[in-house]
């Protein structure tokens, strides 16, 4: 198996605070289709109860993404970005991300299971506010080829 199985079960450190931009949750509906006014509209969002636009559910990535960096970044890990591609994505959600937040994430890796030659790497990443409450649990599984 190419990926390091001693991965099960290690933390990595927070990632640094993510401020979500106002224009950034805009963008991101716009490159996902998500055309519904609370994630343009301030004023649509508020109405619904929001303090600002809140972001799609898949906007969790953008801050996911700095943990899974620093997993491929781990000299011992076995994951080579070549051979790696993404293989399944699960969001479970305390509450919306909405602008204005400050989120940071620590990443676990929970399973390294071996498929063929192959592996398939789950990490969990824990996205939480300012305060530290919870925001969303961001699963990401990362099937890695092996050696040619």
């Amino acid at each position: 198996m190419p990926v390091n199985t001693e991965l099960v079960g290690r933390e990595f450190p927070p990632t640094p605070a993510y401020l979500v931009g106002r224009e950034k949750v805009r963008e991101f509906a716009r490159a996902v289709f998500a055309d519904a006014p609370l994630h343009t509209d301030v004023e649509a969002a508020q109405a619904l109860g929001y303090a600002d636009v809140v972001a799609p559910p898949t906007f969790a990535m953008v801050i996911q993404d700095q943990t899974l960096q620093q997993l491929l970044a781990e000299p011992d890990s076995g994951i080579v970005l070549a051979r790696t591609i993404h293989g399944e994505q699960r969001f479970a959600y305390t509450r919306p991300i909405v602008a204005g937040d400050e989120l940071t994430a620590t990443l676990c890796v929970t399973s390294v299971r071996a498929v063929g030659g192959n592996a398939m790497v789950t990490s969990e990443a824990e996205i939480t506010d300012a305060a530290g409450a919870h925001v969303v649990t961001a699963t990401s599984v990362l099937l890695v080829g092996e050696d040619a």
